[in-house]
C-alpha cells in the first residue's frame, strides 16, 4: 500500500522512520500483508486471516483495528447462503475504496485526460481501438498456455495468470442456476479510468471469450460500485456442438445482466465502493 508496504527498518540512519525502530517497521509490513490479503480474497473473517498469515487472534485484531481506524478496511456481517444457525452472523472484513486506492499505482488523472482528448479528437471508436491494443499483449502472453490446456482447466489457468499480473483473480463454479464458471477479479490498477471509459472493460471481456473459447458475460464491476469484477463463463457443454481452440472467435456474448454502459463524464468518475479490473477490467 504505497509506502506502507515497505518495512521501515531499511530507512537511512537519522530518518524519522528509523526513530521507531525495526519493531515499528515490521508492524507496518505485517499490516500491509493483512490489507493485501483482504484485497485479494474479498470479504474474509479474522480467523481465516490469522490462519493464512500465522498470526494470533490478538495480533489480527490489532492490525484490523488499525486498518479500520485508517479507513483502509471495513467490517461487515457476512452474507450466509442457505439456512443460518442462531447467533450473530460472522464478521468479515473488506477493503474500502481508500484501501484499494492505496494499492493503485498509476496516473489516473493523466490517463483519463489523455483518453478524453482522444475521444474528442477521434471519436469513441479510437478509444475502443486503444483499449483493444492495451489488452492485446495480455492475450498474446496467455494464449499459448491456455490453448495447450484442456478446456475445463482454462479458467483456472486464466485466473492464475491474471493474479500473477496483479489482478487478484480467482475462479470457481458459478453459484447461479444454469451452471458454468465464475471468474472474479478483486483488484484493478486502472479502476478510475475504466469507470469513465468502459471500452477498457469491454476489450478485456472480448479477450476472455477468445482465450476460453466460450461466451462470457460480465455480471458486476468494481467501477459500478461492486466490490469485485465478476464474469460468468458459459458451460462448455452448451457450446460443445461448436468446439474450437482457445484464441478462436466465439458467438457474441449475451447482453442480459451486463452492466449498463455509463454516459461519458466530463471529469473523472468515482464509484462508491471500489475500482475496476485489468488493463481496464470491469
Amino acid at each position: 500500500m504505497g509506502n506502507r508496504q515497505q518495512p521501515e527498518e531499511g530507512a537511512a540512519a537519522g530518518a524519522p522512520a528509523a526513530a521507531h525502530g525495526p519493531e515499528r517497521g515490521a508492524e507496518n509490513g505485517t499490516r500491509a500483508r493483512v490489507a493485501r490479503l483482504i484485497l485479494e480474497h474479498g470479504p474474509i473473517t479474522a480467523a481465516m486471516l490469522g490462519e493464512r498469515l500465522g498470526l494470533t487472534p490478538a495480533a489480527i485484531r490489532r492490525h484490523l483495528d488499525n486498518l479500520m481506524h485508517e479507513g483502509m478496511v471495513e467490517a461487515r456481517d457476512s452474507r450466509s447462503r442457505g439456512r443460518r444457525g442462531r447467533g450473530r452472523p460472522a464478521r468479515v472484513f473488506a477493503i474500502t475504496e481508500a484501501g484499494r486506492d492505496a494499492f493503485v499505482h498509476g496516473y489516473d488523472d493523466l490517463a483519463a485526460s489523455a483518453l478524453r482528448f482522444l475521444s474528442e479528437k477521434a471519436g469513441s471508436e479510437a478509444v475502443a481501438e486503444f483499449a483493444r491494443r492495451q489488452v492485446a499483449d495480455l492475450e498474446r502472453r496467455y494464449r499459448p498456455m491456455l490453448a495447450a490446456a484442456p478446456p475445463q482447466q482454462r479458467i483456472r489457468l486464466l485466473a492464475e495468470a491474471l493474479s500473477n499480473d496483479g489482478y487478484a483473480a480467482s475462479a470457481g463454479e458459478a453459484p447461479a442456476p444454469g451452471g458454468g464458471d465464475q471468474l472474479c477479479q478483486h483488484h484493478c490498477p486502472v479502476a478510475h479510468v475504466a469507470t469513465e471509459f468502459p471500452e477498457l472493460c469491454e476489450a478485456e471481456v472480448e479477450v476472455f471469450e477468445r482465450l476460453l473459447g466460450t461466451p462470457v458475460r460480465r455480471l458486476a464491476t468494481i467501477a459500478h460500485g461492486d466490490g469485485v469484477c465478476t464474469t460468468h463463463v458459459t458451460p462448455r457443454d452448451i457450446t460443445a456442438a461448436d468446439p474450437r481452440p482457445a484464441g478462436e472467435p466465439v458467438a457474441s456474448r449475451t447482453e442480459e445482466n451486463t452492466p449498463a454502459r455509463p454516459q461519458r463524464a466530463k471529469g473523472r468518475a468515482t464509484s462508491d465502493e471500489g475500482r475496476l479490473s485489468p488493463g481496464g477490467s470491469a
